[in-house]
């Protein structure tokens, strides 16, 4: 979803980045009073304060949608792979997904990146951060339950921290961040009940899906290396990207699949929710409250995916979880947050462009 889903956020930076890129196009959170708060003769601070609350209900209302579509994502996989084989449904996914973000490019009026440099780099970003990990989260669902995937998909920011002190060099470990590492992993082991030889739990699919899960903190360290500063806006980068993940998925995806001999409703519905909405609208709805509430809280998602997969693959799809399926995601999810954990510092970290990530 990544961020982590999303995770993974939508700003393409490792998971410890705690400011947003700005630009012209980026929603300001200081925006003008609404009608309804200017309506009245009220004092400044009153109106001040109206607004506020305003705003509040605005991004938190938005949170939760991101929540429930990344949360969803997991459902949505898991039943556009009864009707179409994962390469597929991840091509679908993409597709409808670019689609979204070039309808809002053309509506705006932005344009997509001119440089060959940028595409280059933007090819090896899309690899990483959507055609890889989605169809790996496509694959591992055929054997695995939605729910062991979507609390998978939590461990994104645990491999972005174990990544992030090898490549980056100002990301420096803490020793509650090296402990919040370890207690992930544990969480990890738990969740898999190793206690017990790993019984019952498919490990090709849970591998995979962790494989995802890694992939993600790749490509945000690439992408963090290569295009920070590149000059285009959030919607223009990702656009591309998402439209050269198509590309790359609708050259594979003949290779190794046959074309599908229907098109059932439900599979179908599942695609293309889980594209234009999990990787098109979820992608806008994130890029607003990174900048309207900042990435730390924005990206506070990736600690509720995991709760509304797990309620989605139960109450809707039957499936059935061992005690420590839900024991070893809050540990996952303690020691996630641990990782995330920073001294304060009074120079802002170096900022990357932002690029299309979600959270499954």
């Amino acid at each position: 979803m990544s961020t982590a889903t999303g995770a993974p956020t939508a700003t393409a930076r490792t998971a410890n980045s705690p400011s947003p890129h700005t630009d012209p196009a980026a929603p300001q959170p200081d925006g003008a009073p609404s009608p309804a708060t200017s309506a009245a003769p009220v004092s400044p601070a009153s109106d001040d304060r109206s607004a506020h609350r305003l705003r509040a209900f605005g991004w938190q209302a938005r949170f939760a949608v991101l929540v429930l579509i990344w949360g969803f994502s997991f459902l949505f996989i898991k039943v556009g792979t009864q009707g179409f084989a994962p390469l597929q449904v991840t091509l679908g996914r993409v597709a409808f997904g670019a689609l979204v973000l070039l309808t809002i490019l053309a509506i705006k009026r932005e344009r997509l990146p001119r440089s060959a440099r940028t595409w280059g780099h933007l090819a090896v970003a899309a690899f990483f951060l959507n055609a890889l990990p989605f169809s790996l989260f496509a694959y591992s669902e055929l054997t695995i339950p939605s729910t062991l995937a979507g609390i998978c998909n939590a461990t994104s920011p645990l491999w972005g921290m174990a990544l992030s002190v090898v490549a980056l060099s100002e990301d420096r470990p803490t020793r509650r961040r090296v402990a919040g590492l370890g207690i992930g992993f544990l969480g990890v082991l738990t969740v898999l009940g190793a206690w017990q030889g790993f019984a019952g739990t498919d490990l090709t699919g849970t591998a995979m899906a962790l494989g995802a899960s890694l992939s993600y903190p790749i490509g945000w360290i690439y992408v963090r290396r290569t295009l920070a500063g590149a000059g285009h806006s959030h919607l223009s980068m990702s656009s591309a990207q998402l439209l050269l993940a198509t590309v790359q998925l609708a050259v594979v995806t003949p290779l190794f699949t046959s074309a599908p001999t229907g098109y059932p409703i439900v599979p179908l519905l599942a695609v293309f929710a889980l594209g234009a909405l999990g990787t098109g609208f979820a992608f806008l709805l994130q890029y607003g409250l990174v900048a309207e509430v900042g990435p730390t809280t924005a990206q506070m998602v990736t600690y509720f995916v995991p709760v509304i997969a797990t309620a989605a693959g139960v109450v809707l799809l039957g499936e059935q979880l061992s005690w420590h399926t839900p024991v070893g995601a809050l540990i996952i999810l303690f020691g996630a947050a641990l990782t995330q954990s920073r001294p304060r510092t009074s120079t802002p970290p170096t900022t990357a462009t932002a690029s299309a990530t979600d959270r499954g």
